[in-house]
């Protein structure tokens, strides 16, 4: 024996060490197998996690891979799979493998299903001839969706399958289902504000979308056959948010209260005026006017109690009846026809999967909650839209059901326990108090992809959920569900004025907290890898149960500080070259026209700013911080650490800046530019929009193609 009452070895090595670091090595992989075998029935939730990572895997590839790539990697994992059945660890990895594979070939195939033209240019003055599938009524205009497309100035085979175009309320909206002829200006779905941000192009694409558009005179009805098949069912359904947006509107005078009401009704946000829509971000009551989860679970939740109710007070069905599978039954049947009513979103589809499972669940007489569910319904939904788990919706929506059934699954049964045996009083304590934990667990929960989205935090969201969620739940759905059943009658006035005093309530909540001091807070947009670390610390600090679940708050908290370490380019240019910006000494942007819409908008909400700072100067400049802009009428001069990017407005001063500056942008041709960076126009038109990054050792330039590549919904193959 040593000194140290280690044994000694008989080896031609230490004999000490070896034989210690041999123990500890064994005794932890005994540990990290043991850890492993208890949490051996949360493996399985990792499969959806597979899936979703091979989804993202091919969105995030820069050039579209052969047709062939998918099928032949989940091929070729299924035979790994089976030739390691026998073998259980190595199986896992196997399967992990194949959900991986399956991810991506999903994607693929969903990309391929989904090809059709897509419009490369804009075409002014064309004749545009199509059938009006969706209707969405926003303040001051109408925008109409329309399939089965002919464009006069488009071949058959280059002209897209759908378009949306924008009607100004001077000209009635057509009916959902009627075909018209009309005079519109078509453009090809929006490319990127500038490297990094929300790719408008690609959801169009996976929308069916191949351009947009305004109208430049009324619409023409035009003869043509009546909708057939499933499409006949769309067109009723949106008749039918139609006609509930004409009867709110009929009911309720005030146009605020209305939109309101309308969006819990059918769905459409649309015409919720800008200024309240501020409010209920600000305040963290966003997810109230998008139809969502809550929506489903309350409107399925209240026809289960109530048909359970008055089937359990008939004693002959009582007795002889399952009622309270026949209520599940009806409580299916109501998420369905909810979902339909509101147009199908993802967020919605996703509800009515778990809202169903959940139901059926009931039936079947088995646990109606677990993590197994959602992973379930992720990976459903994922299949039925690959390109969905990329957006917010998807995101925010199972970061918070997977975050509170995780917070909530291990102590459930013991809340439950003491809730029976208590009175009235402490019950009314536990509601309260589980609003409150839920509202904490949920806002942590959609932060992240609250900071990725839309750069912002709300800080006053859990108390004005405490406030909104009871008067949604117990006064504006019930009342809502009694207008639906009123509507066929004409008898919904009384129950539509009722509801609308629980959205007055919502509004004003979403009005006092949204207003007041420090309501939210805007920061820089989040880099993608910070991201995908807070995603993945989020989804294992959620799936296991035992302590290493708690590791995963390190790349949770390196993902929150990751907009704090990000660098914002300095010069940032449009796609088309019409808008460019600098950024100032106090590090917000100045752009060279006043307004730019929503492009100077998508860059300030990137920035992190409230509010974009005034336009260059027509003649004269400013300077500080290491920085100085100097324009005249023939361009301006932007300087930072030494190095100069000129920004000529008129041809005659290439020239000059291209002898005399590091990087010239402009949005005319200059091939013969002599600088050692040059942005002009048939590089925008190739590359998309720039962003500009000046340090004393030079300018570097980042695009929007060299960030996603050359995709089928880029134009670009």
């Amino acid at each position: 024996m040593t000194a140290a009452g280690w044994p000694e070895e008989e080896t031609d090595g230490p004999p000490v060490l070896g034989g210690r670091w041999r123990r500890l090595l064994a005794r932890m992989g005994g540990r990290l197998v043991a850890l492993a075998e208890a949490e051996g029935e949360r493996w399985v939730l990792w499969l959806p996690v597979a899936f979703g990572a091979g989804v993202s895997f091919y969105f995030g590839l820069r050039q579209e891979p052969d047709w062939w790539i998918g099928g032949a990697a989940a091929g070729g994992c299924t035979v790994l799979v089976l030739a390691l059945r026998r073998w259980f660890a190595m199986a896992g990895v196997a399967m992990a493998l194949l959900m991986l594979a399956a991810g991506f070939l999903v994607a693929q195939a969903h990309t391929i299903r989904m090809a059709a033209p897509v419009l490369t240019r804009s075409i002014a003055g064309a004749t545009v001839t199509g059938r009006v599938m969706v209707v969405e009524r926003r303040p001051g205009a109408t925008r109409i969706t329309l399939r089965d497309v002919t464009v006069s100035k488009l071949a058959p085979e280059r002209t897209p399958a759908a378009v949306r175009i924008r009607l100004s309320d001077r000209f009635p909206a057509p009916a959902p289902g009627s075909v018209v002829r009309l005079r519109a200006t078509l453009l090809p779905p929006q490319a990127p504000a500038e490297p990094g941000a929300f790719d408008f192009q690609r959801r169009a694409w996976f929308m069916g979308l191949g351009g947009t558009g305004f109208a430049t005179g009324a619409p023409e009805l035009v003869e043509a056959p009546p909708v057939t098949g499933w499409s006949t069912v769309a067109v009723a359904f949106e008749k039918a948010r139609g006609a509930i947006a004409e009867r709110v509107a009929a009911a309720i005078g005030d146009p605020v209260e209305a939109s309101v009401t309308t969006a819990l009704l059918n769905g459409e946000e649309f015409g919720i005026p800008e200024a309240t829509m501020d409010d209920f971000r600000n305040s963290g009551l966003a997810h109230l006017l998008s139809i969502s989860g809550l929506h489903v679970g309350i409107a399925a939740g209240i026809l289960f109690y109530v048909v359970r109710a008055l089937l359990a007070a008939v004693p002959y069905i009582a007795l002889r009846w399952p009622i309270k599978k026949i209520a599940a039954l009806f409580g299916i049947l109501s998420a369905l026809a909810y979902t339909l009513l509101v147009g199908a979103p993802l967020p919605t589809v996703r509800s009515v999967l778990m809202t169903g499972m959940v139901m059926g669940a009931i039936m079947l007489d088995r646990h109606p909650l677990s993590m197994r569910l959602v992973a379930f319904a992720g990976l459903v939904t994922m299949a039925m839209d690959p390109e969905g788990m990329l957006g917010p919706s998807f995101q925010m929506s199972f970061a918070a059901v997977v975050a509170l059934i995780a917070a909530f699954e291990k102590g459930s049964v013991r809340l439950a326990e003491w809730r029976r045996d208590a009175g009235w009083i402490v019950r009314g304590l536990f509601y309260v108090g589980g609003i409150l934990l839920t509202s904490v667990v949920a806002t942590l929960a959609t932060l992240p992809f609250s900071l990725f989205h839309f750069q912002q935090i709300a800080f006053y969201g859990v108390l004005s959920n405490l406030i909104a969620i009871p008067i949604t739940s117990f006064w504006v759905m019930p009342w809502s569900l009694i207008a639906y059943a009123l509507l066929p009658f004409g008898l919904e006035a009384p129950a539509l004025i009722a509801m609308n005093w629980g959205d007055r309530a919502v509004i004003w909540t979403a009005e006092f907290f949204g207003r007041l001091p420090w309501a939210s807070l805007t920061v820089p947009a989040m880099p993608a890898e910070g991201f995908a670390l807070l995603v993945m610390g989020g989804i294992w600090l959620c799936l296991w149960t035992r302590w290493w679940r708690w590791l995963g708050m390190l790349p949770v908290l390196a993902g929150l500080a990751s907009p704090m370490l990000a660098v914002r380019p300095d010069v940032l240019v449009a796609g088309d070259g019409t808008v460019m910006a600098v950024r100032l000494p106090d590090g917000r942007l100045s752009a060279s026209v006043k307004g730019g819409g929503r492009m100077t908008e998508t860059w300030r909400e990137r920035d992190g700013e409230r509010s974009v700072a005034d336009p260059w100067p027509a003649d004269g400049g400013w300077s500080g911080g290491g920085r100085s802009l100097e324009c005249d009428a023939l361009g301006c001069l932007y300087r930072v650490q030494g190095r100069t990017v000129a920004l000529p407005r008129l041809p005659d001063a290439l020239d000059e800046d291209c002898g005399a500056a590091d990087a010239v942008v402009t949005a005319e041709v200059a091939r013969r530019c002599r600088a050692d960076l040059v942005v002009d126009r048939w590089t925008l038109r190739h590359e998309g929009a720039h962003a500009l990054t000046v340090t004393a050792e030079g300018v570097t330039v980042e695009t929007v193609r060299g960030l996603r590549g050359d995709r089928p919904w880029t134009g670009r193959q």
